[in-house]
């Protein structure tokens, strides 16, 4: 497809920025084919209002689809020109979920010989996890990687060594998620070069120069490859501006939408008055229906091709390619046979409707379906979404009509709703709605499904169903005839033997200890991973160890209330029995407490054990394994101290998923308990408020004098647990014992209140907010940080910051007492500043130095991006 075709299909006489440029002063400066590619919309984001809409993406505003495919065929026959012929065959093509989908794949058609694989955000049972990453400006963040081959992404499948990466994101507009994908692939198999392609790159300068920087830092060639460049020009305030203009806009359809339904009640009851009196309803025919009949809705057999993947969630080799092309011909003349195969003309303007990551096979649909029509008809292509925009029907907003309706794929995020833009009042003749065997669900045939909802606004609605393409399962793993034991105290930890079990292998005579400069420089450099190696533990000062104790006896009966709530939650929904599993460090000591409670107030001796769960990495594996052969995996009950933004409880899900689809025992429930969940991570919690809970304040020596969990390959093999130490030369200053105790002993005085508490969340609606996940994004672009690993959310975090990292700065809550003592006497001892900042929904967040060396600031105290 030319760029002068293209053109005349996107060129309008009223641009579609215009509406939201008029009103925020929003505006697009770039080079003369910017406006004719983008229009803009408005949506609801803590940090941006304005949405960048495709004209030839494919996704909001539906398209030509030789348009759309040709417009990222383009794009791979110029990366196939830059790399040469021969490296060309050595890429691999990645593209983004869920957007570039599509796209990405069509790159990949251009380098005509590359494999595609692109993120998604479906955990699918059988196939391990070979990475992910985070997406931090969007509403659904996190992506992971489930290719077929795990070898794909180290050489492209053919066993060389790592080859070109070729990213395809529709548009840039910070760059952060290409950072985070590079910054999380690179570490598990470095490469000399990667390509970025993009529709259109809307990047500011600093985030050009952090890219590049970025390049340098990790000793790689990164190239770029644009259809279209420029930026985004935002005046002061658009933000506030934007979400008060989204507001009212909202409330405006409320009221036009509540006027528009009265009407229509008032004449459908005047219509069945005339009909009561024997008369037919004005408008009608006798016995005529008092609602409109909706179109119907007819399936159509593709005859998918056998083995040919439904796209590249788990990669789609040239093979496959071949195999799809020789077969999209048959499949366009049965859909288009099917169109005529109905009461009324023949349908001449006709919408080929994919679904969500679903966006390739669909587009081919459509592009096969266009060629065999011809003339004969107009085919258009775009695809549902989970992106909530508002939409305007104004000709110079880009949005102009939305349909809503429920998810129809039982997403692992749970139930929502989902959209199609510019669907409704477009004035197709017949939809054809193309999903995945795996989406073809009673929700998708509901009456508010997504078939009801197009059937309301075109003549004919055809169903085609594409197989869901399903790896083959992974060989069982042969277990060990011996699994290890726990670790019990004295011989690791101070813990009576009682208290916890610690699945984990003593480590305790391996040097593991490195300065805490040297070990940021390793984990940020992406040279090693934290889990290889300890920091030194901190020794408490005089005065430290005095306001620890303090704020021990000050805080023992809020914490007393928040261990009993949350026991007292757990004991009625996860029966009379549960198994206490902590995650180490910091959930262990809650698990020992929470285990007190149960034996003080029920007499109940549960067992509780402690195992290892690493970001990154995932949970040992070794430690599910033995739990499932000494436990019902459904009696787990998982422990930790507290959320922060919710990344271990994101990282637990995806592990318990990856563990069942390589074989492992099913049953296990990834919920997690924790005693404080300021972050509204999970549902399971004795308190949401962000308080210091005292074990934060120190390590080993308030949990059992064990260190945080290892894992490193030349330790730790595939049978074994994850390694940690017992510091028993720490004995001395130990207070494992005093805080359990002192916690303990408030247990009856508090017991009436958290009776009342557990009640009351018993009945109360615990689904998570992730408010915690929304303020770390925040933060994280307003600080020039660019990556939410560095940003410490919640009192027990920020402690960790400074304990144990190499901390930039500390943001306090104004106003914050006492909770907040032992983090300005820590930020002073290690010269860290304290800012005091409004809106903050945790007591504090700490800063982790970004691009870590040794004073790497700006004047602005921002990070300096190219350090």
């Amino acid at each position: 497809m030319s760029e002068r075709a293209t053109r005349e299909e996107t060129v309008d006489v009223v641009w579609s920025g215009s509406w939201v440029a008029e009103r925020l002063g929003v505006a697009l400066e770039g080079d003369g084919e910017l406006r004719e590619l983008l229009g803009l919309a408005l949506r609801r984001n803590p940090k941006r209002a304005h949405l960048l809409v495709s004209n030839v993406l494919g996704k909001h505003v539906p398209q030509r689809p030789s348009v759309v495919h040709g417009a990222g065929f383009e794009l791979g026959e110029r990366v196939r020109a830059l790399l040469g012929a021969g490296e060309a065959r050595r890429a691999v093509v990645l593209g983004y979920a869920e957007t570039a989908t599509g796209l990405g794949h069509a790159v990949a058609d251009g380098l005509r010989d590359a494999p595609y694989l692109h993120s998604t955000r479906r955990p699918v049972a059988g196939v391990r996890q070979a990475g992910g990453f985070e997406e931090s400006h969007s509403h659904a963040t996190s992506h992971l990687l489930l290719p077929e081959d795990r070898d794909l992404l180290a050489g492209g499948g053919t066993g060389a060594d790592a080859s070109v990466l070729v990213l395809v994101d529709d548009e840039f507009s910070t760059g952060n998620t290409v950072l985070n994908t590079i910054r999380a692939l690179h570490a598990l198999h470095p490469r000399e070069r990667y390509v970025i392609v993009a529709l259109v790159d809307m990047r500011s300068a600093g985030d050009r120069d952090r890219l590049s920087a970025f390049a340098a830092e990790i000793g790689a060639r990164v190239d770029l490859v644009t259809r279209s460049t420029g930026t985004v020009a935002l005046p002061d305030g658009v933000l506030e501006r934007g979400q008060a203009l989204v507001a009212a806009q909202e409330a405006e359809q409320a009221r036009q939408a509540e006027k528009a339904e009265q009407a229509r009640q008032a004449d459908l009851a005047a219509r069945s008055g005339r009909a009561g009196r024997g008369q037919p309803p004005a408008g009608s025919a006798a016995g005529a229906d008092l609602v409109p009949v909706p179109a119907p809705v007819t399936r159509v057999d593709l005859d998918w091709p056998a083995a040919v993947p439904d796209g590249g969630r788990h990669g789609f080799t040239p093979a496959h390619r071949a195999a799809l092309e020789a077969a999209l011909p048959g499949m366009a003349d049965r859909i288009a046979a099917r169109l005529g195969d109905h009461a009324g003309p023949r349908p001449r303007r006709i919408l080929v409707l994919g679904f969500e990551e679903l966006m390739y096979a669909p587009l081919r649909l459509g592009t096969a379906l266009e060629a065999a029509l011809g003339t004969d008809a107009e085919v258009r292509y775009s695809t549902t979404t989970r992106s909530p925009v508002l939409a305007v029907d104004d000709p110079g907003y880009a949005i102009r009509t939305r349909l809503v309706f429920p998810a129809h794929d039982d997403p692992a995020d749970g139930p929502g709703d989902r959209y199609a833009y510019n669907v409704a009042g477009a004035g197709f003749d017949a939809v054809v709605a193309v999903v995945d065997s795996t989406a073809d669900t009673p929700e998708l045939h509901a009456p508010d499904g997504l078939l009801a909802r197009l059937a309301e606004h075109t003549g004919h609605v055809l169903l085609a169903v594409v197989p869901s393409y399903t790896p083959a399962p992974v060989p069982h793993r042969q277990e060990p005839a011996v699994l290890p034991e726990p670790l019990r105290g004295p011989a690791f930890s101070s813990y009576a033997p009682e208290d916890v079990g610690w699945l984990l292998q003593d480590l305790s005579d391996a040097e593991l200890e490195a300065p805490t400069e040297e070990r940021e420089e390793a984990i940020q450099s992406g040279g090693a991973h934290y889990a290889e190696s300890l920091p030194v533990e901190y020794q408490p000062s005089a005065a430290y160890q005095a306001l620890f104790t303090a704020a021990l006896e000050t805080s023992a009966a809020r914490i007393a209330r928040a261990v009993g709530t949350v026991t007292e939650t757990v004991l009625a929904e996860r029966g009379p029995r549960p198994v206490l599993v902590s995650l180490a460090r910091a959930g262990t000591p809650v698990g020992v407490l929470m285990r007190r409670w149960a034996q003080h107030r029920h007499g109940l001796d549960l067992p509780h054990y402690a195992v290892s769960i690493v970001r990154g990495r995932g949970i040992d594996a070794t430690a599910l394994r033995w739990l499932a052969a000494h436990h019902d995996p459904a009696d787990v009950v998982f422990v930790d101290g507290w959320t922060g933004k919710g990344a271990i409880t994101r990282e637990l899900a995806a592990a318990i998923t990856e563990f069942e689809a390589s074989g492992g025992p099913a049953g296990f429930d990834p919920e997690i308990s924790v005693l404080a969940d300021p972050g509204g991570c999970v549902r399971t919690y004795g308190t949401r408020e962000d308080f210091l809970i005292p074990s934060a304040c120190l390590n080993s020596t308030v949990s059992g004098l064990i260190s945080r969990t290892v894992l490193r390959a030349d330790l730790v093999g595939p049978d074994d647990f994850h390694g940690g130490k017992f510091y028993r030369e720490l004995a001395d200053s130990d207070v494992s014992g005093l805080f359990l105790d002192t916690i303990a002993a408030r247990f009856d005085e508090v017991a009436g209140q958290v009776g009342a508490a557990a009640k009351e969340l018993l009945a109360a609606d615990r689904a998570p907010t992730w408010e915690g996940w929304a303020a770390v994004e925040r933060i994280s672009e307003e600080y020039g940080i660019h990556d939410v690993n560095l940003v410490k959310p919640g009192v027990g975090e920020t402690t960790r910051v400074l304990l144990r990292r190499v901390p930039w700065k500390i943001l306090a809550k104004r106003g914050a007492g006492a909770d907040l003592e032992h983090i300005r006497l820590l930020a002073e001892q290690r010269g860290v500043p304290v800012e005091e900042v409004d809106d903050l929904p945790y007591s504090c967040v700490g800063l982790i130095h970004p691009r870590f060396t040794r004073g790497a600031t700006g004047a602005d105290g921002k990070a300096v991006q190219g350090a």
